[in-house]
């Protein structure tokens, strides 16, 4: 539950972050910045091992330079030279798209591929070194009481920690969300997806290349992209599903993979067949679209509008939410009610725009007879760098001026 009565105060000293993922850790690096304190309440005792892979356009690279994470992480990733897209049921190319020196010396900042671990692991280096930071392990955060000047978090343990405003970063599957902005409740899209990170040796030599591939099928499509400074090769395959599977890392076994890719071109199908176990999720979205900001309270990340993956852009809305709800928390720190609703204001119209591009996407990806027919003619008689132009909308955007 959260009460709002109206307050101000002088200065903003701390702020609370549920969730010590990508976005909850962006947010304390951005406020530090800023000279805001904060103390990020993690529900894990300890940050796993698992996880995918993540792409992180111009748009995000140029928020870890900005952080102080980019030169942690940089070691680890791959800068690809290009998007590579093919038909899944034959290995036909249906049109290669500039990334690499292209794109940075558009946007100015690089497009970065990398294992989701390695980025988490250059935030929380940053974050360990700021003094401004503290990172509090095994606080699951149940309920937030806001009362006068004072937002307290309380854990499922009764542990509690106060600040002047909290900002719940706590993913897709919000506990916060769901009991205090008005959130329905996640809903299944019909699309499931698996994922694994292979060894780069389990790759057949025809798809270890330096590039994003994307294969296209009806009612599917599979990405890989070297991960781990090239040691690895995250791979994630989308069907159209009708089970739904209500967690991020559920196993799954080749047989279900290889049960739904019997039509693929054998080279695809060699490389689906490589992992042993797969681990497979649901791909959700809200009923309706819940209130980002409650007096001192703030939605962040997937917490606050989590997007289908089919941009690669729901980490980094994660990225630039931090540094928007930074710059207007500094902007404004004597009302922190007032600079937290400037924020959801500022971020409502890009993330919809995001949201929409990435479910086009989803349906585009999927198409079958005529229209994956016309698909595939556009894709090859566009000129390559003016497809990627239609996209300087999202990988141009840079953060708010006083960062």
């Amino acid at each position: 539950m959260i009460a709002t009565p109206p307050s101000r105060s002088a200065h903003l000293e701390k702020v609370l972050i549920a969730g010590g993922g990508i976005g909850g850790l962006a947010t304390a690096l951005a406020l530090a910045r800023r000279g805001i304190a904060s103390t990020v309440l993690e529900r894990r005792l300890l940050f796993g091992e698992d996880g995918a892979g993540i792409q992180i356009g111009p748009n995000g690279t140029r928020i870890l330079e900005m952080l102080g994470a980019a030169s942690a992480l940089k070691p680890r990733v791959t800068a690809p030279d290009a998007l590579r897209i093919l038909d899944a049921a034959t290995a036909r190319p249906l049109g290669t798209f500039p990334l690499g020196r292209w794109i940075a010396e558009r946007h100015g900042a690089p497009y970065w591929v990398a294992h989701r671990r390695d980025l988490h692991n250059a935030l929380l280096v940053a974050a360990e070194r700021e003094p401004l930071i503290r990172l509090r392990m095994g606080f699951d955060v149940t309920v937030v009481e806001e009362m006068g000047d004072t937002v307290t978090a309380v854990s499922s343990a009764a542990d509690e920690a106060r600040g002047d405003a909290l900002i719940a970063a706590d993913g897709a599957w919000s506990i916060l969300r769901r009991d205090a902005f008005a959130a329905g409740t996640p809903v299944y899209t019909g699309k499931c997806a698996v994922r694994v990170v292979l060894p780069i040796e389990e790759v057949p030599e025809a798809l270890n290349r330096t590039e994003v591939h994307l294969w296209l099928g009806p009612d599917v499509h599979v990405v890989h992209y070297p991960v781990s400074a090239g040691h690895g090769v995250a791979l994630v395959a989308v069907f159209d599903d009708r089970q739904v599977a209500a967690d991020w890392s559920a196993p799954c076994d080749r047989a279900w993979v290889m049960a739904r890719t019997t039509g693929f071109a054998p080279l695809l199908q060699d490389l689906l067949a490589k992992p042993e176990h797969w681990r497979r999720w649901s791909l959700m979205r809200l009923a309706r679209r819940p209130r980002v900001a409650v007096g001192r309270t703030a939605l962040l990340g997937d917490a606050a509008h989590p997007v289908l993956p089919f941009l690669a852009q729901g980490g980094v809305m994660a990225l630039e939410d931090a540094v928007v709800v930074a710059d207007a928390l500094a902007t404004d720190p004597g009302d922190p009610a007032h600079a937290l609703a400037a924020y959801a204001r500022r971020r409502e119209a890009r993330v919809r725009r995001v949201a929409q591009a990435s479910r086009m996407n989803g349906v585009i990806f999927h198409l079958s007879g005529r229209m994956a027919a016309a698909r595939n003619m556009v894709l090859a008689r566009t000129p390559p760098e003016r497809f990627m132009r239609r996209y300087d909308w999202l990988y141009g955007w840079t953060p708010p001026q006083s960062e």
